[in-house]
């Protein structure tokens, strides 16, 4: 049976291990997150501050999950720099 997290756009095993550890098993555990709240979590687990790219890359999945968005992670990456 495939992964249902590593079927999101940008999504690979490592970054859904991530998702796990934070309780996101499904798709739809997404739906409706913050990706910040996500991404200050994994922060927290891991003991140090994250590449923030992982951060564009759990905005991607929220997006996907919420909106049935299929963008790359790296677009997210360009919209929060400009801020």
């Amino acid at each position: 049976m495939a992964d249902e997290l590593t079927q999101i756009p940008n999504v690979g095993p490592k970054v859904a291990a991530r998702l796990r550890r934070l309780g996101v098993e499904r798709v739809e555990d997404l739906r409706g997150a913050d990706p910040e709240d996500l991404f200050e979590r994994t922060c927290a687990d891991s003991g140090m501050r994250e590449d923030p790219c992982l951060l564009d890359t759990y905005t991607a999945a929220v997006d996907f999950a919420t909106n049935g968005v299929d963008r790359p992670w790296w677009e997210y990456s360009r919209e929060r720099l400009a801020r």
